[in-house]
């Protein structure tokens, strides 16, 4: 199974509207395309799903054991609150691996965004590189799986 699931939280959508000095200029539905492409460059399947709804993404996370190989989870601001979140991801974990991407350097970032309280439960985090975090994830997903 070569399918990885890029899950993108809250605001992500607006990629490209938002603070363009902070996420860019290219539209989310533009990098949507770009990690579709490179993760088939790669030998890989990718779904791409964003939400703006916590359950929805805790849905997502439960149901990913029977599909993917992998999950890259850009969790936007439920990184630094949702127990909920890091809850749903320790359910799957064990079967799944996910990688936590942030477009934005969260470290150097508001003092809220410096705690990330889904990182325990992930192999790994990129942050700060914008969306070549996403291909980073990918490159390390190649070496998991």
């Amino acid at each position: 199974m070569n399918k990885i699931l890029v899950l993108l939280g809250p605001n992500l959508n607006m990629v490209g509207v938002r603070e363009k000095g902070v996420y860019g200029f290219e539209t989310a539905a533009d990098i949507e395309n770009e990690i579709i492409e490179y993760a088939a460059e790669q030998g890989f399947e990718a779904d791409v799903y964003q939400s703006n709804h916590e359950g929805r993404l805790i849905d997502r996370i439960h149901s990913c054991r029977e599909d993917y190989c992998a999950v890259i989870l850009n969790a936007g601001a439920l990184t630094h609150y949702s127990y909920a979140l890091r809850d749903a991801i320790a359910c799957v974990n064990s079967n799944v691996p996910f990688i936590e991407v942030h477009m934005s350097n969260i470290h150097a970032r508001e003092e809220f965004r410096h705690t990330s309280v889904i990182a325990p439960v992930c192999v790994g985090q990129i942050a700060g590189f914008g969306k070549t975090g996403y291909f980073l994830a990918i490159e390390a997903i190649k070496d998991m799986v």
